[in-house]
């Protein structure tokens, strides 16, 4: 019988080298846009086109962070307009999707098999496609330029797939528990909100995360279609408005993309302590 310590260090010194190496090469995929991104913003404008191109900054600062905050008028509403938008409807997918998941996960009804489907089709179809639809029945209901023409599209397409994720995780969870609650006399609202949603809560985090940073990302052609008011503009169109009137002014813009992205960062990096937390609470009867 191998020893624990044997069974933990399984891997030989050149395989852990290699393992090291293929990670760092994927993080060099990946991360090498946002380090040129935010390399671009510490330049001065003359350095961008320069030749040889410097990858590193030569007297690199931080001014146009400075200079663009007076370049962009509202900057700081549209920022705040993206960051409402994204909350609002990832609260509303939240409450619609924690018991739509649990009833999918735990009940066996007529047609759940094809709603499924139905659920899986609708992320197949990107958004461009709606638009016109959309459009229309915004302008029917008299809801354009406003935060609910954007929130209501959001929500709509961000559903079938919280519904998927969310419902693979409840599965996960043993149905003694349920049947248990249920003995008690527990109903299944009860069960649902005492039982099921503490040890959910690692899935239901991740379900939030991934919904505000898909409103995040997808705020520019619902904004750009159903709003036409500097008040209620989010930051990708706020920034395609100032920057595609006049010269691109490349180290701003990189400056302006960092400060946006900031909320979502802060919000995956508050909520990220919670995908452990709740595993097991509440999985033992007080």
């Amino acid at each position: 019988m191998k020893e624990p310590q044997q069974l933990i260090n399984r891997y030989k010194w050149y395989e852990i080298v290699g393992i090291y190496c293929g990670i760092f090469v994927f993080l060099s995929f990946v991360l090498s846009p946002f380090v040129e991104g935010f390399l671009v913003s510490l330049k001065p404008l003359s350095q961008l086109f320069s030749s040889p191109y410097r990858f590193i900054p030569e007297n690199g600062s931080f001014a146009a962070y400075r200079t663009m905050w007076e370049s962009v008028p509202g900057f700081g509403r549209y920022i705040f307009n993206s960051f409402f938008i994204s909350s609002i409807v990832t609260i509303v997918v939240l409450l619609m999707v924690v018991p739509a998941a649990y009833a999918f996960a735990r009940f066996e009804f007529k047609g759940r098999g094809m709603l499924l489907g139905a659920f899986l089709a609708v992320n197949m179809f990107s958004g461009a496609v709606l638009l016109i639809p959309l459009f229309r029945l915004m302008r029917t209901l008299g809801v354009l330029n406003t935060y609910f023409a954007m929130i209501v599209p959001g929500v709509a397409f961000l559903i079938p797939s919280a519904i998927w994720l969310l419902r693979t995780y409840i599965m996960r969870i043993p149905r003694e528990l349920d049947e248990a609650a249920y003995v008690d006399g527990a109903s299944h609202f009860y069960t649902l909100r005492r039982v099921i949603l503490p040890i959910a809560m690692p899935g239901i985090t991740v379900v939030a995360i991934t919904t505000f940073i898909g409103s995040y990302a997808q705020q520019f052609i619902f904004a750009l279609t159903f709003n036409a008011k500097s008040e209620y503009m989010p930051l990708p169109v706020g920034l395609y408005a100032y920057f595609g009137r006049q010269e691109v002014i490349w180290n701003e813009l990189m400056a302006a993309s960092f400060v946006g992205i900031t909320p979502a960062m802060i919000v995956i990096f508050f909520l990220q302590r919670y995908l452990v937390s709740g595993l097991t609470a509440g999985a033992v009867k007080q």
